[in-house]
């Protein structure tokens, strides 16, 4: 497995030209908000059966899903991980919130069309095909980059 740098360096080969990154930092944080609404759309009645839990925040698939995940990310770095965790968090939190006000299956279709659209037009400005179209794993290092590139503007 590559290190969280070689992962980051190479996704930023296809990210050099402004325009594309600004899209961006606002489309991947809304493709995975919108992947944690589709989750969360997902019946749960298997989850409430087993853990019993009657806590819609923890019984939910994006829940499940986000802690597969976070084997990944434990695997770039335990500080990757607690970013991701509490991202995926903030996620649940929102979609639930956002549940009790529109339709979520809905939503989370169009955020995530909208979304993607918004990104292959960033690819189009860059002139470089996405990551994930040579490696799957760019899909969960999309969000982690995002996070990194923000986090050292608001350090300057």
């Amino acid at each position: 497995m590559r290190t969280a740098k070689e992962y980051f360096d190479e996704y930023a080969l296809s990210h050099q030209n402004k325009t594309n990154q600004t899209i961006h930092y606002i489309c991947v944080p809304l493709i995975f908000f919108s992947i944690i609404g589709l989750l969360m759309s997902i019946p749960n009645v298997i989850l409430e059966n087993i853990l019993n839990l009657s806590n819609p925040l923890l019984e939910n698939w994006a829940v499940v899903i986000g802690l597969i995940i976070s084997i990944f990310y434990i695997r770039l770095g335990f500080w990757y991980a607690m970013e991701m965790l509490f991202v995926i968090l903030v996620c649940i939190v929102g979609n639930f919130w956002l549940s009790n006000q529109v339709n979520l299956l809905y939503t989370s279709i169009i955020i995530f069309v909208v979304a993607w659209i918004g990104q292959f037009y960033g690819h189009k400005i860059e002139g470089a095909k996405p990551s994930f179209l040579k490696d799957l794993e760019f899909l969960l290092i999309g969000p982690l980059w995002v996070i990194q590139k923000l986090g050292k503007k608001s350090n300057r």
